[in-house]
C-alpha cells in the first residue's frame, strides 16, 4: 500500500512539538550512529524545533566507528547544523575503565556495556543542555528486542517506533537523507563486520513482512507462509518475538496492595 511519508513528516514532526511543550523544554539531542534511523530522527527533530534547538552527539568507540562518524558527519553537513551543536565523544576510555573491572566480557556483553555508556554520555548531555534525548528505535526493533535494556532504548521520546525498518528507509528518501547512509547495511556497530540481518538470520524485509502479517493482521503462521514467506524464516522471527517479549515489561514491579491506614497527626506537606 502507497503510503504519504510527507503527511508521516508532518504527525511526527507536531508528536515531537507537542511533547517538548508538554515538558516546557525546546531542545532535543540525538545520538547520530551514522545509521538510517538515527538520521531520519534528526531530520523529524531538525523540521520540529528548528537548528538552534538541535544538538547531535557521535559517540565511536574508538576506531570501530570511524565509518559511522563520517556518516554522522555527512549528516551534519546535509542538515547543516552548527558544528558547535555537535558533539564526539569516544566512549573507549570509559568502556575499557568498565571491562577492567568484569569478568572477560563476550562481544554480545562487550556490545551492552557500550550502549549503556552511550546512554550516560547522552543523558548527561541532555542534562547540560536542558534537553530531551529523542530515541531512533524503530517498530521492527523494537517488536524483535532486537536493543539494550537501558542502553539504546533508554529515551525521553521515540519518534519513530511507529514505523517498521522498511518503512524508515522510504521516509529517508522523502526527507532526502543522503543515499550512502541509507544504502549501507543496518549495524549496532558492536564488532568489527557486525550486520543487524546476520546477526538476526533473516533480511528487514522478511522481518516486516512477517511481523505486519502477524502484529496488524492476525494471521497464523500457515497464513503467513502461504504468503509466499518461508516458514522457517516465519516461525525464526516469532520465536525471536517471543523469547524477547520480557523487554517491554522490565522491571517487573510488584503491585501496590499494602494500604496505609491513616490515624491524623501533621502532615509533611
Amino acid at each position: 500500500m502507497e503510503r504519504d511519508y510527507a503527511t508521516i513528516a508532518v504527525h511526527i514532526r507536531d508528536f515531537i512539538r507537542s511533547t517538548l511543550a508538554s515538558t516546557g523544554l525546546s531542545r532535543v539531542v540525538v545520538n547520530s550512529s551514522g545509521g538510517v534511523d538515527s538520521a531520519v530522527t534528526a531530520a523529524l527533530a531538525l523540521q520540529a524545533v528548528g537548528p538552534q534547538n538541535l544538538f547531535l552527539s557521535m559517540m565511536p568507540y574508538g576506531e570501530l566507528g570511524a565509518s559511522a562518524v563520517d556518516n554522522a558527519a555527512l549528516l551534519i553537513s546535509a542538515l547543516q547544523i552548527p558544528q558547535e551543536q555537535t558533539f564526539r565523544i569516544d566512549i573507549k576510555p570509559a568502556v575499557d575503565a568498565i571491562v577492567k573491572h568484569t569478568a572477560a566480557p563476550d562481544r554480545v556483553r562487550l556490545g551492552n556495556i557500550m550502549a549503556r555508556v552511550r546512554m550516560i554520555y547522552l543523558f548527561d548531555l541532555a542534562k547540560r543542555l536542558d534537553a530531551l534525548v529523542c530515541g531512533t528505535e524503530n517498530r521492527t526493533e523494537h517488536y524483535l528486542g532486537y536493543f539494550t535494556r537501558f542502553g539504546d532504548a533508554a529515551s525521553d521520546l521515540e519518534p519513530i517506533r511507529g514505523l517498521y525498518k522498511t518503512q524508515v528507509w522510504e521516509l529517508a528518501r522523502a526527507l532526502n537523507i543522503p543515499e550512502q547512509i541509507i544504502q549501507q547495511a543496518p549495524t549496532a556497530g558492536l564488532w568489527e563486520g557486525q550486520s543487524d540481518e546476520d546477526e538476526l538470520g533473516f533480511s528487514y524485509q522478511d522481518a516486516d513482512a512477517v511481523l505486519s502479517y502477524s502484529i496488524d493482521e492476525h494471521l497464523t503462521v500457515d497464513e503467513i507462509a502461504a504468503k509466499g514467506i518461508a516458514r522457517e524464516t516465519v516461525l525464526r522471527v516469532l520465536e525471536r518475538v517471543a523469547s524477547n517479549e520480557f523487554k517491554h515489561h522490565a522491571p517487573y514491579v510488584y503491585p501496590e496492595i499494602v494500604r496505609v491506614e491513616h490515624t491524623g497527626g501533621e502532615s509533611r506537606g
